[in-house]
This record gives structure tokens, sequence and C-alpha cells, in this order.
């Protein structure tokens, strides 16, 4: 039995029967377990464990003993039991915030951990983004136990053609498939991320020489050339590639030649692969610099029109002229358009280029009216960066253009058939201040009667190609003569572009077309020129007047 004592030093023997029933029936086992092996030792008694009141309230005790033999010879465990329930309590409530405070703190750092993987990893298709690249490639640049490296910068062909006809779920389909093959031909040691919408970086590691290099490039773009299934469409895509490569560790280098390699693939056609080399960095130098004095030129008044006339096609009088930009370069003499105009739509300059010849052409129009001229119309091209300015029909009016005096003509990039409600109303106010529209190139692929029908043009212009053997070819006449028939039906007028020879014009005017254009009937010429030539056809026609 245990012996306890009280303050008033009364001995209690308190019989074993009732400090077994106190006790708590999960701790019972326990504590006589603890109290047997010490009368077994007759040695130190040491044990805490719970017990129940007669309230119920539960007390924690702590018991502290040693084995005693009285005088009697009598066995015993002298030693005191104290309440501890006030430091087991806080010794729990310790414990349970330590564990609250080790729970928050793994998932602050489990937090933390998916902030740094959102922030390195693309959201769509959960590979790396440009931040995990560029900390890579940092990376490289500073191992030395890198050999070999290569960059392939990849963009996706047709994604944009894919969203506007599927919607943007087919897209992000797209790009989730070309993430996954993308991956599969990476290289373990390599690495693959999205760079921006369209747009893969795939980095090589110590890879066995140019054959491996290009086998691993023809892999990746045959694995991007196959359809993908999107719910009952297959879908195509492919890829334009830029690399780079080198056997040092110039990476920072490499990312930014393997841009200019990609830019040059896509410039040259689709699912086109481009290795980076010091002739293709000297010729993107040239066009950089080419552009930069091109943006001089604009501010130099450089850009000017010359003029080629359009002659009815049975009478052989001027009906019209057609204002092409020319850049008077002070070194190079007068460029056509084709030496400037693809960089003026690289570097955004084409809508500027369109202002600076419709403003000369208005000047050149007033100068040869001033004189006593008789002005046609002038054809002016517009492009679809300057459509889509919504500021245009206030420039236009700005001008003050008389109706009938200018005619716009829609280039052949733009799709008549992908023409949008804002394009729409442009156009709208374009004719509403007496600015006729003419469709250029018609025929060359890119215009649709459907688009022919939504846009209402005054004119259409027969592509070159179509009527360069109009002569020989008994198809390109039946091609032209339905051309003619369905602009006619259309109650549209039929301008002939490309003429070079008599017979080309005897021709194209049999088959119904309305004005013609080219080297056989007029060349280019500059302001000056063509206003003697005005002059002359205005002096001819009142002599014949008065003859009348």
């Amino acid at each position: 039995m245990h012996r306890l004592y009280d303050t008033g030093q009364v001995d209690r023997a308190v019989p074993t029967r009732v400090w077994t029933n106190a006790l708590h029936p999960e701790d019972r086992e326990r504590a006589e377990r603890d109290f047997e092996r010490a009368v077994a030792a007759r040695g130190a008694y040491n044990s805490q464990f719970r017990i129940i009141l007669p309230s119920g309230e539960i007390r924690h005790l702590r018991s502290r003993a040693h084995f005693y033999v009285d005088e009697d010879g009598t066995p015993s465990f002298i030693g005191a039991e104290w309440d501890v329930t006030s430091d087991v309590l806080l010794n729990a409530e310790l414990g349970k915030q330590k564990m609250v405070a080790e729970a928050r703190a793994l998932a602050l750092e489990e937090s933390n951990a998916r902030i740094e993987y959102v922030a390195d990893h693309d959201y769509l298709t959960g590979m790396p983004n440009r931040r995990l690249l560029d900390k890579r490639l940092a990376e490289l640049t500073m191992d030395k136990s890198v050999s070999s490296l290569a960059v392939l910068h990849l963009d996706l062909d047709q994604l944009k053609q894919i969203n506007d006809s599927h919607g943007h779920a087919a897209g992000d389909a797209v790009l989730r498939a070309a993430s996954l093959r993308i991956a599969a031909a990476t290289p373990a040691n390599g690495m693959a991320a999205r760079v921006g919408g369209d747009e893969f970086v795939i980095v090589l590691v110590n890879f066995n020489g140019f054959d491996q290099l290009r086998a691993i490039v023809e892999d990746v773009q045959r694995r991007l050339r196959k359809k993908i299934r999107f719910g009952q469409e297959m879908l195509q895509s492919g890829a334009s590639i830029g690399v780079s490569w080198s056997n040092n560790r110039r990476a920072r280098n490499l990312l930014a030649e393997s841009d200019l390699a990609l830019h040059q693939a896509k410039k040259l056609s689709r699912n086109r692969v481009e290795y980076f080399s010091r002739q293709l960095q000297e010729e993107l130098r040239g066009t950089r610099r080419l552009a930069e004095e091109l943006a001089e030129a604009l501010e130099q008044g450089q850009i000017l029109p010359y003029y080629q006339v359009q002659l009815d096609a049975h009478t052989r009088e001027i009906t019209g002229l057609e204002a092409l930009a020319r850049w008077n370069h002070p070194e190079r003499g007068v460029l056509a358009p084709g030496v400037f105009f693809r960089i003026a739509d690289e570097h955004g300059l084409s809508a500027e280029i369109d202002a600076v010849v419709l403003r000369r052409a208005l000047e050149d129009r007033a100068a040869w009216q001033a004189t006593g001229c008789n002005v046609p119309r002038i054809a002016v091209n517009i492009s679809p960066a300057r459509l889509a300015d919504p500021t245009l029909a206030d420039k236009l009016r700005r001008l003050a253009i008389p109706p009938g005096a200018i005619v716009f003509e829609l280039v052949e990039t733009i799709f008549l058939d992908d023409c949008d409600d804002k394009f729409l109303a442009n156009v709208d106010l374009i004719k509403q201040m007496g600015i006729d529209i003419e469709i250029d190139d018609f025929g060359s692929g890119h215009a649709s009667l459907i688009g022919l029908v939504r846009l209402k043009p005054k004119r259409l212009k027969i592509d070159r190609q179509l009527v360069a053997d109009v002569v020989e070819s008994a198809e390109q006449r039946r091609v032209v003569g339905s051309i003619v028939e369905i602009a006619k039906a259309l109650d549209v007028e039929v301008i002939a572009e490309g003429v070079e020879t008599e017979a080309h014009a005897v021709t194209l005017s049999r088959l119904g077309c309305d004005s013609l254009q080219g080297f056989a009937l007029g060349y280019p010429s500059s302001a000056v020129d063509m206003g003697r030539f005005l002059a002359l056809a205005s002096h001819e026609g009142k002599s014949q007047n008065v003859a009348g």
C-alpha cells in the first residue's frame, strides 16, 4: 500500500484498492507495472499517472518513493505524491503550440516552394519559363565542365490561325502537345522552356558534334510536324527553328544569335530551320542599319512618290495614276520599294510611308492643277497598320482631300475574309469622304470572293502573275476572263497591271478589262516628269476639242 503524510502529520494508511480504483483506466496498467517493478527491485519508485476524483475531475500526480523496512521488519515505500496537473497542462499546451508553429513553418516553406515554382514555370505547359532559362544559362556560362552548348529557338507555325479558326482552347491544346513533344526530344542533360506565347527554347549541353546537333533539330522538327487531335479535329502546326551553337560557354550570345536565326527562318518560309552564321549576322546588321536610315529618310523628306499611268483599255486615254513610293537615297540614288518595303513592314514604318506618299501626292496634284493640267485620280497604297489606326479618319479629314481625287489600294497582305468590324468601319468612313477603294494583286491568293462582296471596292487590279502569260496561255485567258465576269457581276471595274507588251494590252482589252497599267504604257516617273506628261496630254486634249 501507499503511505501518505498530511500537514497535520497524521498517519493515514490508504488501502491499495482505493488508489487502484482512482487510477485513470488508461494509466492503470502502466502505473501498476511501475510499482511492481519497484517492489521486485526493492529500490526507487518513480511514476506519473492520472487519477479521477469523486467529482469526476482528472488530476495528474507524480509519485516518488524509496523502499524501506521498518524496525518490525515490515517492508514499505516511503515517499511523496504531488499534483502536477498545472505543469502537465502547461507542457501540453506548449507542445501543441510547438506543433502548430512547426506546421505553419512547414506550410510557409511549401508555400514559398510553390511560389518559387510558379515564378520559374509556365502556367499552361508546366515547362520552365524565361526566368528559369536565364538562370540556367547563367549557370552554364560559369560551369567549367561545359564543353559545348547549343540553343534552339522555336516558333510554332499556324498558332494564330488555329486560335482564330478553332478557338483559344484549341491553341492551348497545341501548346501543351508541343511542349510534351519538345520535352521528349530534349536530352536528359538539356533543358526545354516556353519563353513566350508560341516560342520555345531548347538548350543542349555537351552534345557530340554538329551531326548530333542536326539530328536533334530534325527530330524536334519531325515531332512538331505531326498533327494534334483536338476533339474531332486534327490540327497541323509545325515550327520555324533558329539554331546557334558553340564549343565554349558564351551562353548569352547563343540565345541572341538563335533569335536572329529564327527571325531569318520565319522571314524565308514556314517550318524552316536556319543556323546562325557570321554572314547572317552581317546581313541582319545591314538590315538594321537600313531600317535606321529609312527612319531618318522619313524625317528628312527622302521618301517621295513616283507615278505610273493607267490608261483606258479601249481609248488609251489616261484614267488614273498610281503613286509608287521611292526612296531618294543620298548615296545609292532612287531606290524602288523592293529594297525597303519588307524592312518597313518589319520595323513598323509602313503606315508612316503611306502617310508621306499620300501627302506628297496631294501636293503634286495641287501643283499640276496650278499649271492647268487635267489630273486624273491618284491611287495610293494603304497598309494594314494604317487601316487599323483608330485616328485615320481624323487624319484624312485634316488633309481636306477633294472627292474623287484619291484612291486607296489595299495591299495584298490584307486578308479580306478576316476583316473585322473596325476594319470595315474605317473603310466605310474612307468611302464617305469620296475616296474609292481598290483591291491590289487580285488573284494572288489573298483576296476572296466573300471578302470582295463584303468590302464592295470600286475596282480590282488583276495580279501581274496572271497577266504575264495571258497572250500565249488559253488557260490564263480563261482565268482572267472569269475574274472580269465576276467583277462585272459585282459592278466592280477591272485594272490589269503588268502590261509589258502591246499584245498584252490588246488581249486584255478583248477580255473586258477597263484599264491597263504596265511598262508597255509608261514607266514610273518623278513628279516633274509626270507633270510634263500631263501638261502635254492636257494640251493635246484641248487642241482636239478646239479642232472639233
